[in-house]
């Protein structure tokens, strides 16, 4: 009879054993999906940093053309206005 238990005992031992491994295992996988997880996310990260800097370099040099443009913009008008000026007073000198 104690042959018996001992036996039931050692597969019970050992069934817990192998529910044990295998939880282990389990955690074993999560952790290495966690961390490619991670590594992939750090990827992505990466990548958006560099497209971060790379707008912030097209956007800073939109907006250097932008004040290139809003100058010439001034400069033009003013010239149409003084255009608009001399030919008034052409036509104003001739009435």
């Amino acid at each position: 009879m104690r042959d018996i238990d001992s036996i039931d005992s050692i597969e019970a031992a050992s069934r817990r054993l192998a529910v044990a491994l295998d939880a282990l295992d389990a955690a074993a996988e999560r952790r290495r999906d966690s961390d490619e997880s991670v590594a992939a996310l750090g990827e992505q990260l990466h990548v958006l940093d560099a497209d971060r800097a790379r707008l912030a370099g097209d956007l800073d040099q939109a907006s250097a053309r932008t004040r290139i443009l809003e100058t010439a913009n001034r400069e033009v008008a003013a010239r149409i206005d003084r255009a608009i000026a001399t030919v008034r007073g052409a036509l104003a000198a001739e009435d």
